[in-house]
Parts: structure tokens; sequence; C-alpha cells
């Protein structure tokens, strides 16, 4: 059997010094977590990034640069998360979306407020993609290539 990490996208959106996050129901109770989640076959992590905002939010969103890739080994489960963080410009909403399954809502937090509720976040990651953007990692969008 041939081991495969599970790749996921998660859109780092800040708004006048508040990032865009998701309530939602985990098998751990309600957590944070940017919008966020898996790529699906034949999906450009791109496309799957501006999915998942719209899915998990209703907010349009469009990627301007890499913020990170992160690995994110969990034995407890016999899994590996491999995350790449975008980030994004807000591109408008569409309120008359339902979200996804899970999904309580959107939330737009200060980083002190996420950092005061870092219990609830989803994974490690959520943190540290906030302080990376605020610490102004930013890679261009060229270094990732997709082909049909």
């Amino acid at each position: 059997m041939v081991w495969r990490p599970d790749v996921t996208v998660a859109a780092v959106v800040q708004r006048e010094g508040r990032f865009l996050m998701v309530e939602e129901h985990t098998d751990q109770g309600i957590r944070l977590n940017q919008p966020a989640g898996h790529l699906e076959a034949g999906e450009s992590l791109l496309a799957a990034c501006i999915r998942e905002a719209l899915e998990e939010t209703a907010h349009r969103v469009v990627p301007t640069a890499l913020v990170g890739i992160y690995q994110w080994p969990r034995p407890d489960r016999d899994l590996t998360y491999l995350r790449f963080a975008f980030a994004c410009e807000l591109r408008g909403h569409e309120s008359s979306l339902a979200l996804d399954t899970g999904i309580i809502g959107a939330v737009w937090l200060t980083p002190e407020e996420l950092e005061e509720q870092e219990a609830r976040h989803r994974s490690p990651l959520v943190m540290q993609c906030v302080r990376d953007y605020l610490a102004g990692q930013a890679f261009p969008l060229e270094l990732i290539r997709h082909y049909d």
C-alpha cells in the first residue's frame, strides 16, 4: 500500500486588522479554522482555496501569495496533513449561499482574539499561518505549477 498525505488548502484573509475564520462542528467540538479543506481530484490548489472559502464563508476570494506549506503528522489518526496556505483578497460576498454542512458561520477575529482562543483552534496550523502572514511571509504564486 502506498502512503499519501491528506492535501489541504487554507485561505488567510485579513480585513481591517481582523482575520476571516470559520466556526465549525468537529468530532472534538466546535472549533475555529481558516476557510480550509481538502483538495479534490483534478483540482488545482488555487481553485481549491477559492472553492473552500466560498463554500465555508460565502466570501469570494482571490489568492495573491503562498503564505506557507505546512506538514502536520497525526500519529493518533494515522495520517499526515499537507496544508498549502494562501494569502487572499476579498472579492465579494454571496449572502444567499448555503454554507457547507458542519459550518456554523464565518467570524472576523483579531490576532489577539485568535491567540486567546487557541485552545479552540482546529489545529496548530491555524495560528502558525496567521503568525507567518503577519511576519510578511509571502511567496509568489508562480512557485506552484498545475498541469492539466
